[in-house]
């Protein structure tokens, strides 16, 4: 009881400390940006002679903007800085010459890009832009890491996902995971792609760009947060496959199978991680739905997975899919009846 104590102790000094960072980076924040003004009076003055009334008025802009705004008691940092000094000015500063600047307003632009009502305005004011010009231009992992959670959280919306796609996103973000140390990094990465994966208009376009392949070049890192990214973005872009397929506008074999995700979808098939286990099953079942598959999905093993998750998954929508999938293949059928597998 007492060792509990202390932890509960602990863990409210960290969510104390962790909420006056979050406030220290908003103070440096609007540090910079006055600082910036300031910097940008002083060269506009700097050939006439200025006086030290001017200069005082110049030196006032540094003080920091009243944080204790009684009507804004109930609001975050985040949210205050936002409405105080304008998105403009924070997206001005991805730019800043001062390496911690550009960290700390990029981490403001990823917690605005969190709440889906900010979005559009980021994206409308060129934030998205600015983002992807970051992977571009910087070799910063921390900036990496910051700004592809930012842009995982804009992917989520169908409009911004054929945006980054028009401004060369997939090249961007495969660029940032080929050179990424930082599990975390790969996760934000991988989580932009899945959701990216999830858009049926782009499926062609995403693979030709390298797509799959990057995400499938992530699993090297191991780390279970990153190969859950990886299996979600495999099982979404599967599910618009299949429905391509009972649509009748996709003929011939899965995209995924040609780039070589099967076999490692079998491999992982059998994982404790439920975040992954979750994210594979869905994505066997929906490349078993397409018999055009079917032929590769025994040769690769996976009718055994299919089979196993007909029996064995925990949740019932999912092992009835894989068995209604089963029967309904003639493929399969064939080849259950050559095992003498029952599966009734």
């Amino acid at each position: 009881m007492r060792l509990h104590k202390m932890l509960e102790t602990e863990t409210q000094q960290k969510e104390k400390l962790e909420e006056e960072i979050a406030t220290l980076h908003t103070q440096l924040l609007q540090l910079s940006l006055t600082a910036d003004e300031t910097r940008q009076n002083l060269e506009r003055h700097g050939s006439q002679k200025t006086s030290g009334g001017a200069l005082d008025s110049f030196m006032s802009q540094l003080k920091l903007p009243q944080l204790q705004d009684p009507g804004n008691a109930e609001k975050p940092p985040v949210a205050k800085l936002f409405e105080q000094v304008g998105l403009q000015k924070i997206l001005s500063l991805l730019e800043a010459d001062d390496a911690d600047v550009r960290i700390h307003a990029v981490k403001v632009v990823a917690n605005l890009a969190a709440e889906e009502a900010n979005q559009q305005q980021i994206v409308e004011a060129g934030g998205l832009t600015s983002l992807l010009m970051l992977l571009r231009n910087t070799e910063d992992e921390t900036i990496h890491r910051v700004a592809a959670g930012a842009i995982a959280n804009l992917a989520m919306n169908e409009t911004n996902q054929e945006l980054i796609m028009a401004q060369g996103g997939i090249d961007l973000l495969s660029s940032t995971a080929a050179n990424a140390q930082d599990p975390q990094t790969l996760r934000m990465v991988a989580g932009a792609i899945a959701n990216l994966c999830g858009n049926d208009k782009l499926q062609t376009k995403l693979r030709s760009e390298g797509g799959i392949a990057a995400l499938l070049g992530m699993v090297r890192c191991g780390h279970p947060d990153v190969l859950a990214q990886v299996a979600r973005g495999i099982a979404n872009f599967a599910k618009c496959e299949s429905r391509a397929s009972t649509q009748g506008t996709k003929r011939g074999k899965s995209l995924l199978i040609e780039d070589g995700a099967l076999s490692w979808i079998v491999q992982n098939a059998k994982t404790e991680t439920t975040a992954i286990k979750r994210h594979i099953e869905l994505a066997l079942c929906h490349l078993a739905q397409h018999e055009g598959n079917a032929k590769e999905m025994v040769k690769e093993g996976a009718i055994w997975e299919l089979v196993r998750i007909s029996r064995e998954c925990s949740r019932e929508d999912i092992r009835s899919l894989a068995h209604r999938t089963l029967t309904s293949s003639p493929t399969f059928l064939t080849e259950l009846r050559r095992l003498r597998v029952d599966i009734r």
